[in-house]
């Protein structure tokens, strides 16, 4: 007997206002894949959100959680919650990011992204358990192919190249290319310090135990 499917994430938001709350709704429910579990205006009721609805993803507006707050609550309550930050445009510097990044967000949109983007950004936190939009990554960060961005997240993983071949179905030969184009472009001495460089640097989000 085959085990049963699991369910699509399940996607709540947390935003002021009701316009964007109900365009979100709309967006989420005609994407497959994705399931839509509710919104509230009030930052006063995430943690009620969250106990209510179980989200797997929550998006909230980040002029609601400024430095970072409410996700520190939310995370401590449930750590395998994908906050997912909706950044307004006076809150797109860099030094915002790092402080939602280190909050706990996984995930980091414009609020005023096309809606096909912010879908992308849901998909891809929920696949790696993190993702920075392009328009928010710091400009002097080392950009990978995503080939490259694959094999990183599996060393991170702590797989060895035999292993990240297997899983990539790609020959070891072909990983260690790419290993060696990863530590070029990162500056790295090694696939350890590439991990350590990625995550300082954002390229990566939500750090393994391992690298504690």
């Amino acid at each position: 007997m085959l085990p049963p499917a699991r369910p699509a994430p399940g996607v709540a938001l947390i935003d002021p206002v009701p316009l964007y709350r109900e365009g979100l709704s709309a967006l989420v429910r005609r994407t497959p894949g994705l399931r839509w579990l509710g919104a509230t205006g009030d930052p006063h009721a995430a943690v009620r959100l969250q106990q209510k609805l179980r989200p797997d993803v929550l998006l909230i507006d980040s002029v609601l959680d400024p430095v970072g707050h409410v996700t520190r609550l939310l995370v401590d309550r449930d750590p395998t919650l994908l906050v997912v930050g909706l950044v307004r445009d006076a809150h797109s510097h860099a030094n915002y990011v790092t402080t939602a990044l280190e909050a706990g967000v996984r995930g980091v949109v414009p609020r005023s992204a096309q809606p096909e983007q912010i879908v992308r950004v849901i998909a891809e936190t929920c696949r790696s358990r993190g993702y920075v939009h392009p328009d928010l990554r710091p400009k002097d960060r080392p950009t990978l192919s995503k080939r490259e961005y694959e094999v990183l997240t599996l060393i991170a993983e702590g797989l060895e190249n035999q292993q990240v071949a297997a899983e990539l179905v790609v020959s070891t030969e072909t990983v260690r290319t790419h290993v060696k184009g990863i530590l070029r472009k990162l500056g790295a001495r090694d696939r350890t310090h590439a991990v350590s460089l990625a995550y300082r640097s954002g390229l990566l989000i939500g750090r393994p135990a391992a690298f504690e």
